[in-house]
């Protein structure tokens, strides 16, 4: 990928290409592939992961939660670009697999790059990013217990990759709906716990 990503669709080529090229994929790999700068395409592009049938290894959704409150903290703190441990840069996906995991969200990504433009960039200036990213941090809190109940996991990493594509593609309106989403995320992780109390 030459240019810095600015779609879903952007996002899932350099993937896609990625896991042709390589039979690993490194998170390392990738983050050098979107620009170590980029803090919205790499918030997009580990959520998309676990949206994926990847996602549905047992600990991949809360090895992601990890690597995603990492970098969220990261922006939170003001950081110019993003960084991760070597344990987690080493962590590899099967490049074909994650080829082909890529493959099959190109139909939705389309569809979804469509409706934002860009609207409303005033929510998406300081200090909305850095609350955007404590809102993420608080979300991947919600995976590690979600990730017991089938495709659970999933809500917060949809509020998560709302966020990411927000800040790439630099929509205001994006960002309240990905604020929208994780309330709904957070009522969902209220909901069990109140169910399995009640239990």
């Amino acid at each position: 990928m030459n240019e810095d990503p600015h779609s879903i669709e952007d996002v899932l080529d350099g993937i896609e290409e990625l896991g042709e090229q390589r039979d690993e994929v490194c998170f390392g790999d990738a983050l050098d592939e979107f620009g170590r700068r980029s803090f919205g395409p790499v918030l997009l592009f580990l959520p998309l992961i676990e949206l994926s049938p990847i996602g549905g290894i047992p600990g991949v959704p809360t090895f992601l939660a990890l690597a995603i409150a990492l970098i969220a903290g990261q922006l939170l703190l003001g950081r110019e670009h993003v960084w991760l441990p070597q344990f987690v840069e080493r962590r590899a996906i099967a490049g074909d697999t994650l080829a082909r995991a890529a493959h099959r969200l190109d139909g939705a990504a389309e569809t979804i790059d469509g409706w934002f433009k860009g609207r409303l960039r005033a929510f998406t200036r300081p200090p909305w990013p850095r609350i955007a990213a404590l809102m993420v941090i608080v979300l991947c809190c919600t995976v590690p217990p979600l990730e017991f109940l089938p495709f659970a996991s999933s809500a917060p990493m949809i509020a998560i990759a709302a966020f990411g594509l927000a800040l790439m593609v630099r929509d205001g309106l994006l960002m309240l709906i990905a604020f929208a989403l994780s309330l709904g995320a957070a009522g969902l992780v209220v909901a069990l716990a109140v169910s399995g109390s009640a239990g």
